[in-house]
Order: C-alpha cells, then structure tokens, then sequence
C-alpha cells in the first residue's frame, strides 16, 4: 500500500514479529496513509442481497370467509328444507354425462351442494381456515375468485376426463383448491429470499402433505377431484404470485373479484334453473 503511494518502505521479520521501516523523513506521511486504509477496510460494505418483495398481508379476509359460510349454509337450509320449485341435487350436482353435453354450469353449482351436516360443516371448517389465509396473502376478494373459478374448472376437468357416470358434490374441491393456491402462492413470493432449500419448499411440501392427510380421509372421498383442485391452486397461486399480475390484482379493490366469484354462482344457478 506505502509503494502505491510512493513511500519506500521495508518489512522485517525477527522470528516473533514483523516490522516495518520507512524513513525517518517518511514516518509521518506513512503513519497518515496507514491510518487512512485501516479505516477504509472497517467501512460496511453494501451486501449484495437477491431481489425479493416483501409480504404484503391484507386485512379483512373475515369478510370472503363470511360470505362463503353464508352462501353455503343458505344454500343447504333451502336444499334441507325444500325450498324452490326445483330439485337441487338433480339441477345442479356434477354429473359428467351431463357436463360433457354441455351443462358447463354444473361445474360451480355442484360446489355449493353437500349430502349432508357433516358433510357441510367438514367442508365450511377446512374452507374458512385456508380461505382467510389465502385472503391475508393474496385479498380477500382476488382468493375467493381464484378458489371459486379454480374449483370450478378442476370439477370441468374431472368431468370431461372421467367417466360419464362419475356424479359429485360438495365445497370440498374448493377447499383443496385454496390450499393449493395458499402453497405456491407462499413458496413463489418466498422462493427469492436466501434461506435454506428446505426452508424454500417447504410451503409446497407442507400443501402435499395436507392434500394426503385430508383429501385422502374417509369412505368415498373423491381424491381425484381433491388433487385436481390441488393442481388447479398451485397454478393459480403461482401465476397471481408473479410480478405483472400481482400488480395488476393489487390495482383491483377487493370488492370487485369477491362480487364476481358470488356472481359467477348466481350465474351458474340461474342457467340450472332455466335449462
């Protein structure tokens, strides 16, 4: 460092420590420009960090939860008690035969359709709780859009896929559809940040072992439409975690995607009811 300076310098070493000699004339200058570099290698340097976007947590998700509780409860009060000149179940449960020739709306009226109170209140439990969370990352209005139109195509998906016979119902694909949307969504906004692999995936494997743990339970549980909708979340979750369309999502108020996931519903039931 002295060379660079200009100042002709010495290093000695006696076996115990080394020493450096300048001249006498030079003592000084090389003093100064020694004190110079200690305090120039003490500075922080900026640390190069990878580009990440931190969280943003949305309030109010209360309020997509409220309206899926009330739409379905509605819903099962009337079916329970035969309310409407319709039969609901043959109206509006998804029938493959039925989809393939073209009743698409079976597809999202099949989603609010539940064989009975324990077969509601499993899926309004497990809804609720993934669905608030989804609402806190992504808006409360934007989650219950993707999950109702994300469902719905799953339930599409498995009824041009499987056999005509193939009939179902209940919120349960939903369900499985916001912890699929819940799991990427969290590992995608996530996967940037440095932290270890583990760390990086566990959001997804956390959403797999969940997708086993509950979407294989009980006798006649429909797995294929459970790890459709799975599928369907993660996809939708990872496209709404990307740049441009997260930015174009957060430009939306919450209210306008909540009323047309309600809207896309009250569509689908009004074609069952006049078909």
């Amino acid at each position: 460092m002295l060379t660079a300076v200009g100042i002709a310098s010495l290093v000695s070493f006696d076996g115990l420590e080394f020493a450096l000699h300048v001249q006498p004339a030079d003592a000084l200058a090389a003093q100064y420009q020694l004190q110079l570099y200690e305090a120039e290698s003490r500075s922080e340097k900026p640390v190069a960090r990878r580009h990440s976007v931190p969280a943003r947590s949305y309030p109010h998700a209360w309020i997509g939860c409220l309206l899926y509780v009330a739409v379905l409860v509605a819903i099962g009060y009337a079916v329970a008690h035969g309310l409407g000149p319709l039969d609901a179940f043959e109206r509006g449960e998804l029938d493959a035969g039925r989809v393939q020739s073209g009743q698409w709306w079976r597809a999202w009226t099949a989603l609010t359709l539940h064989l009975d109170a324990a077969h509601l209140a499993a899926n309004l439990g497990a809804g609720v709780w993934f669905g608030y969370l989804a609402g806190r990352q992504i808006g409360s209005g934007t989650a219950w859009l993707l999950i109702v139109s994300g469902a719905a195509c799953a339930n599409l998906l498995e009824a041009h896929l499987g056999p005509a016979a193939h009939r179902s119902v209940g919120a349960s694909t939903a369900v499985f559809t916001a912890l699929g949307l819940l799991a990427a969504h969290s590992w995608r906004t996530r996967y940037n940040l440095p932290q270890r692999a583990v760390l990086r995936w566990s959001p997804l494997i956390g959403g797999l072992v969940l997708l086993g743990w509950f979407g294989a339970a009980g006798p006649g549980t429909d797995m294929v439409a459970h790890a459709l909708g799975f599928a369907v979340g993660c996809g939708l979750g990872v496209l709404a975690a990307g740049s441009p369309v997260r930015q174009m999502l957060e430009r939306w108020p919450q209210w306008l995607p909540g009323a047309a996931a309600l809207l896309s519903i009250a569509v689908a039931w009004s074609c069952a009811v006049v078909a």
